[in-house]
């Protein structure tokens, strides 16, 4: 597996002259390589930015995606909606290729045809562009694209300028960073450990006691007023009502007073014997 990293404002040319002092160990230079182009639906670019990271390779993989602007009509002459694709130019070993696209031709049924890289025709008026060599490259698309004869481009592919994709083995890149580290001397620093101090620890200050006169308002006594108690309030008699007694209530209290009187003679009886 390998490691991908996105490098922006890059292009193929300046990376490979760069390979040596950028990824030293990792990179090969009597390792010959070779270019392809790759077309893929526009919604699974994604995908293929960080191919890389699924495929097993010994050299770096560079990467760059070419949209078609002004030559777009050059691709819908040929039967292409360009607005349907993605194209991924991408340089690697020839050693490489095989594992790099074995998958999607095996299993998911690419398909594999040459094209040719032109220079754009002077006759779009294009304000950059660069006259170049044509270059013919192996061309792998996806099943559910056309296949094109001629691709066009203002600049080479070496000097096409965007976001490159670089994708490292996994192993030379981790064995390459531990290198790097151990130049740098990161990883060997030895953890500091601060030095005991021998100097005499003064003891703690208490704060004395406040042992200053006392006031002598303090202790004066402080007069105390008897609790004097209240006069009663004198309570209203509820049980003679200011109201004359009226005929009803004199009748009920007339009849309490003698059943009263009537139980008082039935307890002086003394029984017979």
């Amino acid at each position: 597996m390998g490691v991908t990293a996105m490098i922006p404002d890059a292009t193929i040319g300046q990376l490979l002259g760069e390979a040596a002092s950028r990824w030293g160990v990792i990179w090969d230079p009597a390792a010959s390589r070779t270019r392809v182009l790759m077309m893929m639906p526009r919604k699974e670019r994604k995908l293929y930015q960080m191919h890389g990271d699924l495929v097993e390779h010994g050299q770096p993989v560079i990467s760059v995606f070419h949209r078609p602007r002004a030559e777009a009509t050059l691709l819908e002459e040929q039967g292409l909606d360009p607005r349907s694709a993605s194209f991924l130019f991408v340089d690697l070993a020839s050693s490489d290729l095989g594992a790099w696209l074995q998958h999607l031709v095996t299993r998911e049924g690419w398909m594999r045809s040459t094209v040719e890289v032109h220079p754009v025709p002077f006759s779009l008026g294009l304000p950059n562009q660069r006259r170049f060599e044509t270059e013919r490259l192996l061309l792998f698309r996806h099943p559910d694209l056309p296949s094109i004869e001629r691709y066009h481009l203002p600049f080479s592919v070496a000097a096409l300028a965007g976001k490159c994709y670089v994708s490292l083995p996994a192993r030379q890149a981790a064995e390459h960073a531990r290198q790097q580290a151990e130049v740098l001397g990161v990883g060997r620093l030895e953890r500091q450990v601060p030095e005991a101090s021998t100097e005499p620890t003064a003891p703690p200050v208490v704060p004395e006691a406040d042992v200053s006169a006392p006031d002598p308002a303090e202790n004066e006594a402080v007069p105390v007023t008897p609790d004097v108690p209240a006069d009663p309030v004198p309570l209203p008699d509820v049980g003679r009502p200011d109201r004359p007694e009226t005929l009803l209530e004199n009748v009920s209290r007339r009849v309490d007073e003698a059943m009263e009187d009537m139980v008082a003679a039935e307890a002086e009886v003394v029984a017979l014997p």
